[in-house]
């Protein structure tokens, strides 16, 4: 006896619905890539770091006064100055003098300060936001120790107050894409399944009436 063979076309639905577990799992694929190189990379270099204890050995605001970008609207920019306020500490872990900077960003834009305030159009502001800072090192922490981070292959002379990335960063550059990932092909799945028991079905229910 022949096999009966049933022919079974795609409706609508099930159109749509491998249409969007597909561009689910293209999603997830291309955000995974993405967000490794522009923040997994950043992340995991950043927790290399080594948290250690610092004491501040000196203050001080050298005559250099540095550019920074401010904003005052969807079309306009311009640049302003701030002075440059430098904090050294003593770090414990290799007990050596290092520059001690707010965070990795900060220590990219500018390795030369120790912090850099968000720009104004006003240069006195910045200046202001610079001596506040001045002021926090100099009274309040002056001789205490506190926690700080240094890594010490990459670059020993500068030490870190915080990281700008921790384990929260890790979990959401994996988990988003994944669960896009995992989303996508249980959608294909299903619906792959779904059209192979109505295949079944249709030919068990020809056979009955054959």
């Amino acid at each position: 006896m022949a096999k009966m063979r049933v022919s079974y076309e795609y409706s609508e639905a099930e159109d749509k619905s491998i249409r969007l577990g597909l561009f689910l799992i293209v999603c997830g694929i291309v955000s995974l890539f993405i967000l490794g190189f522009c923040w997994l990379n950043p992340a995991l270099q950043s927790m290399r770091s080594t948290a250690a204890n610092c004491t501040v050995v000196s203050v001080r605001r050298v005559d250099e006064l540095f550019e920074c970008v401010f904003t005052c609207g969807a079309d306009c920019r311009g640049t302003s100055l701030y002075p440059c306020l430098q904090v050294f500490v003593n770090n414990s872990e290799s007990n050596s003098v290092a520059l001690l900077h707010y965070d990795e960003q900060q220590l990219v834009l500018n390795p030369k300060c120790s912090y850099v305030p968000p720009c104004e159009r006003d240069n006195q502001k910045n200046k202001e936001k610079v001596l506040l800072w001045q002021d926090y090192w100099t009274e309040e922490i002056s001789s205490q120790s506190f926690t700080c981070f240094f890594n010490q292959q990459r670059r020993p002379d500068d030490v870190l107050w915080k990281r700008s990335h921790d384990e929260n960063v890790l979990l959401h550059c994996v988990l988003w894409p994944l669960v896009s990932l995992l989303l996508g092909t249980l959608i294909v799945l299903l619906t792959i399944c779904a059209r192979s028991l109505a295949v079944r079905a249709e030919a068990i229910q020809k056979r009955k009436f054959s």
